[in-house]
């Protein structure tokens, strides 16, 4: 069941497997997209593993279900992740980060080192230096592409959420190998399109982020995990991730795109649950 937490002033909605006895770890969930995600997805996708590990998930500022509240900086979204954490009286934790949400866990894992087992990266990147690779291959694509709509989608530029929502559902068939549009339809139809959320990240957040010199400075385990065929984040992002971490560890799932968490999930799943109990195993040594 969907709980509220006030956090720095705003109320935000999370769901929580809670804790029980013999749990490995507690995997906190930062999900991307700012403006057009929440927490549903990795809930769903994640469920699994609650049988070794407490699953939390929850809206960012903005996002889904919780309440807005600028700013939507980076400093903000890690200053709302260490709150909820000690509300919530969790130790360390395992932070999840996938695509935008994996710029804001390795924020997290720079301001907060000392709170963390592992980090577990899905599809990001640590600057914004593909930008432009992720445009061209989306122009270059068998699907029509609005150029304006594009441009105005990567610099912030949404309208409304109706804008915002036609933007997206032009680039939505980029981020799957195989293409379902039903499945498509159905999705775009759930999705929580929140433009001014969407507008702070990619105007303001997006132009300066830029953390590969500070990659080093993280020494906690990484894994990080991408989809050979990701458009928005391409594999060679998640390579530049992997070489610059002291103890970073790439897997690619050759059979994805921007989802190997849902494309090839029994891999997926099975390759985060080896690369937690080889961490919990070192932790115990």
């Amino acid at each position: 069941m969907s709980q509220s937490i006030e956090i720095n002033g705003v109320n935000l909605i999370y769901d929580d497997s809670g804790a029980s006895e013999g749990q490995k770890a507690t995997i906190v969930t930062l999900h991307g997209g700012p403006g057009m995600s929440s927490r549903a997805g990795d809930w769903a996708a994640f469920q699994s593993l609650t049988d070794e590990f407490r699953l939390i998930s929850y809206d960012q500022r903005g996002n889904g279900q919780s309440q807005g509240g600028e700013p939507y900086s980076h400093a903000q979204f890690v200053a709302d992740l260490e709150a909820l954490r000690v509300q919530l009286g969790l130790e360390k934790i395992v932070v999840l980060g996938g695509s935008y949400g994996g710029f804001l866990a390795l924020e997290y894992a720079l301001a907060h080192p000392q709170n963390l087992q592992a980090v577990i990266l899905r599809d990001t990147a640590a600057s914004n230096r593909f930008q432009d690779t992720s445009k061209q291959r989306a122009m270059e694509s068998e699907f029509p592409m609005d150029e304006d709509s594009l441009d105005r989608m990567f610099s912030g530029q949404m309208r409304d959420d109706d804008d915002f929502c036609a933007s997206f559902a032009q680039i939505q068939p980029l981020y799957t190998v195989e293409r379902d549009p039903a499945a498509e339809a159905e999705r775009l139809s759930k999705i929580p399109f929140r433009y001014q959320t969407h507008n702070w990240a990619f105007s303001r957040n997006q132009p300066n982020y830029d953390v590969v010199d500070r990659l080093k400075e993280i020494q906690v385990p990484v894994l990080v995990t991408v989809g050979r065929h990701d458009w928005i984040t391409p594999l060679e992002a998640s390579e530049e991730l992997a070489a610059h971490l002291p103890n970073g560890e790439l897997v690619v799932f050759d059979h994805s795109g921007h989802s190997p968490q849902l494309e090839e999930q029994p891999l997926y799943l099975q390759t985060v649950r080896r690369f937690l109990a080889r961490q919990m195993s070192a932790a115990g040594a």
